[in-house]
């Protein structure tokens, strides 16, 4: 079966309401899309308001709204769920960061027995390597190892936001402290995945609810603790503007009949027609690769067929 994503209008669930999920990721489990973000509602995004949310999908048309991630909101204002699958310990895993006092920022980890949650927390503070950690994603390697790739927001003008990867213990809960050192600096919103060998991590310059939107930079490596190498910036023209306004959330790998697809997927802060904060629009599209096996530029697709 072929679908048609697009990106011109809100997409919305099966109650008709706009999808309010932002700066999350999206997941394939068991034969069904998950989408897990961010919900903000009519608010400014800095609030204590803020909640984890998922939605869910049998075709990235028709989405199921399943309500609040936690099973308990925390004191504090969240930001970026992002959930991967334990094959050792048969749990989803959650990662999120939350600030008990803005910009304090801290890791809390949950977990559920099922992808839509509810999931329980098991770590309100869990260390890492790093200190202050900022904005993160997770990755798991074909050997089923778990890392963390996040930014460290401390630091002077220079240094602050900085790029690292960590790898995590076997129930992915926790840190093992193996951290591969800042790569990157006055960045956010990172990605990481694996294609023929090579490790990839791709993430923006910092740009907290832009409407300009960031950059895409590409780091490479052959190892996921580095050292990693810059590529290019795939979200930048040949005169170095913009291509598509949004800031990078999460590289989605989905499954197609002709191999895993992986869909970059942004949020077009103050895209909103009806002033909700809520109803900012994402752009999805898929990666294209060049000869090299690095990404190539986007395209800013309106629209583009996928393949279930």
């Amino acid at each position: 079966m072929a679908i048609t994503i697009q990106n011109t209008e809100p997409r919305r669930d099966t109650a008709g309401d706009i999808i309010d999920c932002h700066d999350g990721c999206l997941r394939y489990f068991d034969g069904r899309y998950y989408l897990y973000g961010t919900r903000y509602g009519d608010t400014d995004g800095f609030t204590q308001a803020n909640r984890y949310v998922v939605y869910s999908s049998p075709d990235l048309q028709q989405w199921t709204h399943h309500g609040d991630l936690l099973d308990q909101p925390l004191d504090g204002v969240c930001y970026r769920p992002y959930v991967v699958f334990n094959p050792n310990t048969k749990q989803y895993v959650l990662w999120f960061n939350w600030y008990p006092v803005l910009w304090e920022g801290q890791f809390g980890v949950a977990v559920s027995d099922s992808p839509q949650g509810p999931f329980k927390v098991v770590h309100k503070s869990a260390p890492v390597a790093m200190p202050q950690p900022g904005d993160h994603n997770l990755f798991v390697d074909t050997d089923g190892t778990g890392y963390l790739v996040y930014t460290s927001i401390k630091g002077d003008e220079q240094t602050r936001h900085g790029m690292s990867v960590e790898k995590l213990d076997p129930t992915y809960t926790a840190s093992s402290q193996e951290n591969s050192g800042v790569f990157a600096t006055r960045v956010e919103a990172p990605a990481m995945f694996k294609r023929n060998g090579a490790y990839y991590c791709i993430f923006g310059n910092t740009c907290c609810f832009c409407p300009q939107g960031a950059g895409a930079n590409v780091y490479r490596s052959d190892s996921p603790l580095g050292p990693w190498t810059f590529v290019n910036d795939i979200n930048r023209d040949a005169e170095g503007k913009i291509i598509v306004p949004g800031q990078q959330t999460d590289i989605a790998e989905l499954p197609t009949p002709d191999g895993p697809v992986l869909i970059w997927m942004s949020d077009l802060w103050e895209s909103r027609l009806d002033g909700i904060k809520g109803h900012d629009l994402q752009h999805w599209e898929p990666l294209t690769f060049g000869p090299d096996g690095h990404p190539q530029p986007l395209r800013a697709a309106q629209d583009f067929t996928l393949a279930l």
